[in-house]
Order: C-alpha cells, then structure tokens, then sequence
C-alpha cells in the first residue's frame, strides 16, 4: 500500500507544472525618464508602466548598427540595446507597437519586427549622445543595409526618433 501511495504522489507532483520565473525587477530611475512602456506588459516600475533613465538602458547590453540611413550623409553607427532585449525585460505581450516620438509622430511597428531584424533602440551615433536637435535622444533603427527589403519606406517610417514612449497592443 506504501508504494501505491508514494506513486500517486510522485504522479501528482509530475503532473504539476513548474512556476514560470518572474522577470526580475525593474529598477526605478534616478536620473531623467526617457523611455516609457506602456500597456501590455508585466514587469512596471512606475504604477502601470515601465519607466527607463539613460543609464539603466545603458546598463543594458549594447550592440550597433552600422548603416546607411535616408536622413544622415554616409554610413552611421548607432549603438545601444536591442529593442527585443527592452521588451523581455518589461515582459511585452502583444503584436504592435507604437511608438511616439516627441513631436507627437506615432508609428505602428509590428512586435516580431524587434527579433526578426534585431532592431537597436540607439542612444548613441557615432558613439556619442543624441541631443533632441540630432534625432535623439533614442531612436529606433534598423539594419537598412543588412536586407534590401529594410530599404524602403514601409521601415523607414516605422524608425521614429525623438522616441518618448512605446506602448504595446
């Protein structure tokens, strides 16, 4: 009878799904916001949003893109985190984003885009700061040159600069 008993246990313990691991969580900015996530996520840091400073996305790995874009002259380096990092980091579950820059441009980039194309979220060219007059301070942009297809308007007009804000629908 024991060993009926600790079977039944042990079946019922298999039969248990493990718990998923939480994203840890967010840090609070202690400098100036830059970046706010908004809607469909589950790692916040400010009420229902996550909110990011500069440092804590510099904090975060860097990578860079080297290409040519239709609004600066020449090839351009533009470092800072991939896009898709910054969405797993706040738990993004949607299929849209928008994003809206600080002019009040708003864009709709489809999520997969982030992966698909390893989309850096810039807050570096040519590795120093953007100031607001220069497309910054963070830009969304893509590989153009890795693809001929990232070379047209349909990508182009979803690579917003002066980003404030994303929100995930």
């Amino acid at each position: 009878m024991y060993a009926l008993g600790r079977a039944v246990l042990i079946l019922l313990f298999l039969a248990i799904p493990p718990c998923q691991a939480e994203s840890p969580p967010l840090p609070s900015p202690a400098g100036k916001v830059v970046l706010t996530i908004s809607g469909q996520i589950s790692n916040k840091n400010h009420d229902n949003d996550a909110v990011f400073d500069m440092n804590m996305l510099a904090a975060l790995p860097q990578h860079t893109i080297a290409t040519r874009t239709p609004w600066l002259p020449g090839i351009s380096r533009f470092t800072g985190p991939y896009l898709q990092d910054v969405l797993n980091l706040v738990g993004a579950k949607g299929r849209t984003l928008k994003a809206i820059a600080l002019n009040d441009y708003k864009t709709d980039i489809p999520l997969d885009d982030a992966a698909r194309y390893q989309v850096v979220l810039a807050r570096l060219l040519n590795g120093k700061p953007m100031p607001v007059r220069d497309k910054g301070p963070l830009f969304i942009v893509y590989p153009y040159d890795s693809q001929p297809a990232l070379r047209s308007e349909i990508y182009y007009n979803r690579s917003a600069w002066q980003l404030k804000s994303l929100q995930v629908e």
